[in-house]
């Protein structure tokens, strides 16, 4: 099945997108179509050749060329954006405003209100007449697009907007000219102010001026909606300073490739997304995340086009260049996400492609019963124009796709990109949100959180651990590590380290022996006393690795090593549930970390042992409940993300976990996850008040204007105040959709549980294994783990020595992912579960590279 993306053109309302749609449709081959009345777009997925489609378009009335490189490269540019149509608007109702406004001296002015005029007018009513006929015709000249495109319409059988507006100015004008003509025939000149009088020379001009008043408003506040993508695209750095043979050389951000070698200093912008070769440097990261806090970058950290170096002057190698940056890539999400088209949407497309064709007919109607109730012509037809004017499909057409085009800019402006308008409007229907834990809830790699010395002072038992542990590779050493040199702890040589695979590591200082490691292996070389004993059991319950350090025989104190929640985690969660969305933690871990870990968070629900396969049959088995969000940052979330009704990949992700969510979040927090939700609903509030508008004009507006009311209230509708109502009505509905603008994303004192919540205090709605304790379920990740055991020949499991602990897990896990292997690792079993068709060789060198040794393979 092939994509297509199309501009088209020649759309001036929604009835002409929906028969665009309808055209391509009908084609045999076309699985999907998507047309877009604001960004006049189409995209169709389908075996259908593009030229067939594009001919289709044709026939239909309208134009259509494919979006081939050159366009999608304009695309980005600023310049394709710009508010093109206004201008021209503006300087059609300038033109238009000079002669009515003459118009309206001769025709109202003089005859109402006494104006002066020159002394050939003064009682000549066939020069008056004439006049009037002349700077009528002279609006319609310039306004002809109107009636070019109108009569365009009714000769393909497409008619629309323009075609109501060419009906009611045509009929205004030609009955005007049939009354002019019957004028020279009268016989006196009671006969010709009779005459005089059935002139609508000034209604025809007035409606074709207001509404185009009307389109100008329209048109300015749709180039509005693309603000956000249009500051985007002015990011776009223009050149980069290469590094050529030791000299710099400033070229075009174009003729950067990948593996140059690019120099950045202080206060410029980083052309192309890369890798940090030498220097540091604090890098202001906001365009592309939100963020306003600049974020630390050294030797080996990777770096994105169009941040900004703040201070120190750095030297990259472009690992991304073109439409791979990131930058490209959050444009082009945010493009393709006003392109297509929210469900709620096709209410009103269903009602537009009928609506040109009903008003004409009513309109006919309108006349017919105004005549057969004793009314004069003249009458009856200008209650059918009313009909003709006031009736607008523009609205309807744009209720939808003005709040899509805000709503995503707005969102990407923060750093969270919705891929579709499907995404956008059903993420705020969410009940239940599925959270991976590690990466997602938790920082995802080790830190120290406790540090307890038995005989020693704190910093001496920092000081020992960081000696002993700086040859060490191990995660759980990293941590120490990290925690020793932020605390400027100091440190000693020493001699004759071994690493200890799944025990620790020793090394000697001044005849003196060091040890380091778990409670087995520091618990055969001394005493442990009972209240360490249960401290180190209290820290384990909190889902800690605690880790002992000793001297000889003597035990200087113990660290705690933890995957520590992130800072606004629990406040994220809490804002979730205050949504009134049910939250649930997944995680590989054990129960007694995962109940930790679950407590701290506050989630209403908690389940372990969840091997990768098994999250996808935990999103399916919630899907029962109601309508779920994964949200998760790696290859082994992909499956659940595709799975779940919205699947959200945080922190940027992996590239896998992209591909498969609908939003990616930028910035490596879960409070995006309930800003999200918050705009989506916020979104969708606006669809559905402009939704509301765009009916009930209609639904009151056209009986006005037929005269329904006459009789009942006394109300009668010009012709052209019918006309003001119509260039009014769709400038409300991208008004109220630009409003969006103003939302506050993370403010949640007005957050409240949706009617269809499921959430309630307390409630697990997968309910307990008897053997997995208070508020875990474990009875899928069982299932799970029985069909793996149970498909041995598509499963292999390579056993492996040297895991202590749950970071021991994490390391030979990223291992396997960063070869593309989707790996399932267990601490209790030791082993690692990989796909039969994986590559063994290169699995168990990658374990081997990570520091752990391969025992064998089942």
């Amino acid at each position: 099945m092939q994509e297509y993306k199309f501009n088209v053109t020649g759309m001036s309302c929604a009835a002409c997108s929906a028969r665009v749609e309808k055209a391509v449709k009908e084609l045999e081959g076309i699985d999907e179509v998507s047309v877009n009345l604001l960004t006049n777009s189409m995209i169709t997925k389908g075996s259908v050749p593009p030229e067939n489609i594009i001919k289709a378009v044709e026939n239909a009335g309208y134009g259509a060329f494919l979006k081939n490189e050159e366009n999608k490269a304009s695309e980005r540019n600023t310049d394709a954006l710009e508010d093109k149509e206004t201008p021209k608007l503006k300087r059609r109702l300038i033109a238009s405003l000079g002669f009515l406004l003459v118009l309206m001296y001769f025709s109202m002015g003089h005859m109402m209100f006494g104006f002066p005029v020159p002394e050939f007018f003064e009682g000549n009513l066939m020069a008056l007449g004439i006049l009037q006929l002349v700077l009528s015709a002279i609006v319609m000249i310039i306004n002809q697009k109107f009636f070019i495109s109108g009569f365009k319409g009714v000769i393909h059988r497409a008619p629309n907007m323009d075609t109501l507006v060419a009906l009611g100015s045509g009929a205004s004008f030609i009955y005007s000219l049939v009354a002019l003509f019957l004028m020279t025939a009268a016989e006196n000149s009671e006969a010709m102010h009779e005459f005089y009088h059935e002139f609508y020379f000034e209604s025809a001009a007035m409606i074709l001026a207001l509404i185009t008043v009307g389109k100008m408003l329209e048109s300015r506040s749709k180039g509005k909606t693309t603000d956000a993508l249009k500051s985007l695209m002015k990011l776009k750095p223009e050149s980069a300073t290469l590094l050529i043979d030791g000299a710099e050389k400033k070229v075009k951000i174009d003729e950067v490739k990948k593996g140059d070698i690019f120099v950045v200093r202080p206060g410029e912008n980083i052309p192309v997304d890369g890798i940090v070769l030498e220097g540091e440097s604090a890098v202001n990261e906001s365009a592309l995340t939100g963020e306003s806090i600049p974020v630390d970058k050294k030797a080996g950290d990777r770096i994105s086009a169009a941040t900004i170096n703040q201070s120190g002057f750095i030297k990259c190698e472009a690992e991304k260049v073109g439409e791979d940056t990131a930058l490209s890539k959050i444009i082009q999400m945010v493009s393709d996400a006003s392109a297509t088209k929210a469900p709620i949407a096709k209410i009103a497309d269903k009602v537009s492609g009928v609506f040109v064709p009903s008003v004409i007919l009513i309109a006919l109607i309108t006349i017919v019963i105004w005549l057969l109730c004793g009314a004069e012509f003249g009458y009856a037809l200008a209650r059918g124009i009313s009909v003709l004017v006031i009736s607008c499909p523009c609205a309807l057409g744009l209720a939808t796709p003005v709040a899509i085009m805000v709503g995503s800019g707005k969102a990407a402006k923060n750093g969270i990109l919705f891929k579709t308008a499907v995404s956008l409007e059903e993420t705020g229907k969410a009940q239940i949100i599925a959270l991976d834990k590690t990466g997602t809830i938790t920082k995802g790699e080790p830190a120290v959180t406790d540090i307890i010395p038995v005989k020693v002072s704190e910093k001496e038992l920092l000081s020992f651990a960081y000696s002993l542990e700086r040859k060490s590779e191990h995660p759980l050493a990293k941590a120490v590590i990290n925690k020793a040199i932020a605390e400027n702890a100091e440190y000693f040589e020493t001699a004759d380290f071994k690493n200890l695979p799944g025990s620790g590591v020793e090394a000697s200082f001044k005849n003196n022996m060091l040890y380091g490691g778990s409670f087995d292996f520091i618990g055969k070389k001394l005493k442990i006393t009972l209240k360490i004993k249960e401290t180190i059991e209290n820290l384990a319950n909190e889902g800690k690795t605690p880790l002992l350090f000793a001297k000889n025989n003597e035990l200087l104190g113990v660290i705690a090593v933890a995957d520590i929640i992130k800072e606004d985690s629990a406040e994220a969660i809490n804002e979730l549930k205050n949504m009134g969305i049910h939250t649930v933690m997944l995680t590989g871990d054990n129960q007694r970390t995962a109940k930790a870990i679950g407590r701290l968070s506050g989630v209403d629900e908690v389940i372990a042992g969840v091997l990768p396969e098994g999250k996808e049959a935990v999103i399916k088995a919630l899907k029962e409940k109601g309508k779920v969000i994964m949200v998760g940052d790696g290859i082994n979330d992909a499956p659940a993300l595709t799975s779940a009704d919205i699947g959200i990949a945080i922190g940027a992700g992996t590239d896998v976990a992209i591909d498969a969510a609908d939003i990616v979040l930028m910035k490596n927090s879960l409070k995006d996850a309930a800003a999200a939700i918050r705009l989506s609903r916020a979104s969708l509030r606006v669809i559905h008040q402009n939704l509301f508008w765009a009916f009930i004009y209609n639904v009151l507006g056209i009986p006005l204007a037929a005269g329904a009311f006459i009789a009942l209230l006394g109300w009668e509708l010009n012709p052209m105040f019918g006309a003001a109502a119509m260039s009014l009505s769709s400038f409300c509905v991208v008004s109220n959709a630009l409003r969006l603008n103003l939302f506050k994303v993370y403010e949640s004192k007005n957050d409240r549980p949706r009617k269809k919540s499921l959430r309630k205090e307390g409630e697990i709605l997968l309910p307990a294994n008897e053997n997995c304790g208070e508020n875990i379920s474990c009875e899928l990740s069982e299932t799970a783990d029985k069909n793996i055991n149970e498909g041995e020949n598509e499963m292999k499991i390579i056993e492996i020595e040297g895991m202590m602990c749950k970071h021991c897990v994490a390391h030979v896990k990223k291992a396997l992912e960063a070869i593309g292997v989707n790996a399932e690792v267990s601490l209790e079993t030791n082993s690692a579960t990989v796909p039969a068709d994986s590559d063994i060789e290169a699995c168990k060198a990658a374990i081997i590279d990570a520091g752990y040794e391969v025992t064998g393979v089942k």
